[in-house]
């Protein structure tokens, strides 16, 4: 279920607008599983994605100093290393309007759906009790000089480069770590494989559907149809971004 967390920075509007991009695959998955699929970290593509920054490893001497000892110092990058493979994402683009940028970047032909909710659908539509999941803007920064707050594990996965910041993104986190025999946390050993799915309600969490701008009249009748069939009462559009002009 959802919680709140202070790392994560809610829009300043909860009813902001959202935006997740999908394939026509992905969108079919999405109805008959009823779940949002929460992607492990280190498959997302972002070979920097749960890493500090360089300012970080340049200030830790001095930002731990009489804290930690040097020999620790050396392995707390190792340390944060390992909570890559325990966290998973579902990602969504904060923004009012539809994206052209976002229909050309997460779309590779022009079957996409777009899947319109908001911030409070999204935290709303839960409904597995069995995962804490924790809902927030991404900060974009420069990973060259600007340093990152550490000290909890949430910290890297809220943060992404500067040259990302078109994106707009909130995330949806799942953190979770294997126990051994004794009860301790085991984080050499993934809680999950590629991801997690869970369950949600789609009639919370789905606001409006559109269809490509440049997908053919067939296909909005095929999503039409589709929803109709997964009992999915919403408005199908097609997306107008590919209007022709007036002048």
């Amino acid at each position: 279920m959802y919680k709140e967390h202070p790392v994560f920075e809610k829009p300043r509007d909860e009813n902001a607008t959202i935006w997740r991009y999908v394939d026509f695959t992905k969108f079919v998955s999405l109805l008959d599983k009823k779940t949002l699929f929460f992607a492990r970290a280190d498959g997302l593509g972002d070979p920097f994605e749960g890493s500090y920054s360089k300012a970080n490893v340049k200030l830790r001497p001095e930002v731990y100093k009489d804290k930690i000892t040097p020999n620790e110092l050396k392995y707390l990058g190792q340390f944060w290393k390992k909570f890559i493979k325990c966290t998973a994402i579902n990602c969504w683009h904060l923004n009012e309007y539809e994206s052209a940028a976002m229909w050309k970047l997460y779309l590779k032909s022009n079957e996409g759906i777009a899947i319109r909710s908001s911030f409070n659908r999204l935290k709303s539509c839960f409904k597995d009790e069995n995962h804490d999941i924790y809902i927030g803007r991404v900060k974009y920064i420069d990973y060259e000089k600007d340093w990152m707050p550490e000290g909890n594990s949430f910290y890297p996965f809220v943060h992404k480069r500067k040259s990302f910041e078109h994106e707009q993104e909130l995330r949806a986190i799942i953190q979770k770590f294997s126990h051994s025999k004794n009860g301790e946390i085991n984080l050499s050993k993934p809680p999950f494989d590629d991801g997690i799915y869970v369950q949600v309600d789609l009639d919370v969490l789905v606001d409006k559907i559109y269809v490509a701008p440049t997908s053919p009249q067939w296909l909005l009748g095929l999503i039409k149809s589709v929803t109709k069939v997964y009992k999915l009462d919403k408005e199908v559009l097609q997306s107008t971004l590919d209007d022709v002009p007036v002048y």
